[in-house]
């Protein structure tokens, strides 16, 4: 704990993150012009345009046609997102990426975005102590470090008067992308108490359910790499198959049970003292409003103790198999009933021994969320529990799985007719910089990362050596220690030699010299023996 309070305090000193709603783009004047273009510092110029980062251009909107689960249009903030706040954005080029093209995209590094790295994320089981440490150390720092230079909206555009009376509110740098799960998933607000629609969400029950979360991912990777100043960091991952509990629920890694209280973390971890956000949706659903970021009390988290009607198990590996062998990304109505859809079933509405959709009981991904029992099983909500990252990063490497596997066409993500917000060519709600569904439609390898289980052994090989050679880095000033001391006791080996070699040399003279003399141990001998002894560590 010594070492973890150490990375704590260390990282304080580094650098602001970056993340939703960017801060410049969020007053009353550049929501009445409807242009964020935010000014890249290194070169002052909008979109960094004077150094060939970006430009500031038009926001242009497919017009193909959604499908049938919302009847509306023009109610909600995230129908033909961002119009209803921005116009026009940035436009990166190049290796370019970020509201202001200020960062480099997925994959890239370096002061001019042109070094080309592959990061691989490992089982979290994998860790060293001190990556664990340093995981948790990250975590609880994004935690308890405000945003400056992003906020979250608190209000609708139409409550902030068509942008005239600002609505914005303060996060931290986890809670960002809390409030953004939130925001996607969040039911559409059609005006007044009580006055919701329940059936949308712009990033689940349909096709932008994996595209929408990997994105989720690698921004959150990125933000926490920016945070810390640590750009090796990758996101572990938790593979739940075949579980029978919630193996990382321990207090070195997400935290275990309380003692006191089995709904709440143990208060040995340091996530039994974090506050939940938006976290209550019928509550915002009876008063028609929106999640305004404040606290709500702990993370609760049961696991095991959830409705066996619902949810059996965890996912078998027999059920992983069974649905990367469904060849077709989604079908039919691209929805929660869609029958042998790849998506649909992992998503957990599909059953993952049929195929067939609209299941009784919750499989693959959903299933975690039940078992967890607790802030987990809130689906705009559960982006608070740490567990979160954990279990989406495993979701996403079946995602990369399938697609090796049946390497699909770009064409085979649908272009039209997918749930409001699920087309291919749909930015996704409520990302700025803008990110398309399609895009997101490809490899891993393609954003620069990879899963440790998923590489040729070759690979893996190698990778676990680098890996190990970083752990001895980490613990270098206790391995210069053991050397040296090591030294000491290489030194007194050889004297103790070279002591024992004078001694047979002056016994060979004595035998010489008489005779009668037999060979016999030394005293010079037994004193070199405790000499050995006195400089054992």
């Amino acid at each position: 704990m010594r070492l973890l309070g150490l990375i704590c305090v260390f990282i304080q000193f580094l650098g602001p993150s970056h993340q939703q709603f960017p801060r410049q783009c969020a007053t009353r004047e550049v929501l009445a012009s409807k242009e964020c273009c935010p000014v890249w510092e290194g070169d002052g110029s909008a979109c960094g345009a004077r150094s060939g980062r970006g430009v500031c251009q038009d926001v242009v909107i497919s017009e193909e046609p959604n499908g049938p689960q919302y009847p509306f249009e023009d109610l909600d903030d995230r129908e033909k997102w961002p119009l209803v706040f921005y116009n026009r954005t940035c436009r990166c080029l190049q290796n370019y990426m970020g509201y202001n093209c200020g960062d480099c995209s997925f994959g890239y590094f370096g002061p001019n975005c042109a070094e080309r790295r592959e990061s691989v994320r490992r089982e979290v089981f994998q860790l060293s102590t001190v990556e664990k440490q340093k995981l948790i150390s990250y975590l609880n720092l994004a935690k308890n470090t405000i945003s400056q230079d992003y906020v979250i909206a608190t209000g609708t555009y139409s409550e902030m008067n068509n942008g005239t009376d600002p609505l914005f509110s303060n996060a931290t740098v986890y809670d960002i992308f809390v409030w953004m799960h939130y925001y996607v998933s969040r039911h559409a607000i059609l005006g007044g108490a009580n006055n919701i629609w329940r059936e949308v969400d712009f990033g689940h029950w349909a096709p932008a359910f994996l595209p929408w979360h990997r994105v989720f991912l690698l921004r959150w990777e990125h933000e926490i790499r920016k945070l810390t100043g640590d750009f090796t960091f990758t996101i572990p991952y938790w593979d739940w198959r075949d579980a029978q509990d919630c193996e990382v629920c321990t207090d070195d890694l997400v935290g275990g049970r309380s003692p006191l209280n089995p709904n709440l973390i143990s208060p040995s971890s340091v996530f039994s003292s974090w506050k939940v956000i938006c976290s209550r949706a019928p509550e915002y659903s009876l008063r028609g409003v929106l999640c305004d970021g404040r606290e709500e009390g702990p993370i609760l988290r049961n696991p095991g103790n959830h409705d066996r009607n619902l949810v059996e198990r965890l996912p078998t590996s027999a059920e992983v198999e069974f649905t990367l062998s469904l060849s077709q990304y989604d079908t039919g109505p691209m929805d929660i009933t869609a029958n042998m859809s790849f998506r649909n079933t992992l998503e957990g509405f599909g059953d993952p021994r049929t195929g067939l959709g609209n299941s009784r009981k919750l499989g693959m991904h959903a299933a975690m969320h039940v078992f967890l029992n607790g802030s987990m099983t809130s689906v705009q909500g559960s982006a608070n529990d740490p567990i979160f990252i954990l279990h989406h990063a495993f979701v996403d490497s079946i995602y990369e799985q399938w697609l090796r596997r049946h390497q699909p066409e770009k064409s085979h993500y649908p272009t039209s007719n997918a749930p409001i917000g699920h087309n291919s060519e749909y930015y996704m709600a409520p990302f700025l910089p803008l990110y398309k569904n399609g895009d997101y439609f490809l490899t891993s390898k393609e954003m620069g990362y990879e899963y440790s289980y998923l590489q040729d052994p070759g690979q893996r090989f190698v990778d676990n050596v680098a890996s190990y050679l970083e752990e001895a880095r980490e613990l270098w000033p206790w391995l210069l220690g053991a050397a040296v001391l090591g030294a000491l006791c290489a030194g007194a080996v050889v004297m103790g030699l070279i002591t024992v070699l004078k001694s047979i040399r002056r016994r060979r003279r004595r035998c010489q010299n008489s005779e009668k003399q037999p060979l016999i141990i030394s005293t010079d001998t037994e004193g070199s023996s405790s000499s050995y002894r006195t400089m054992r560590p």
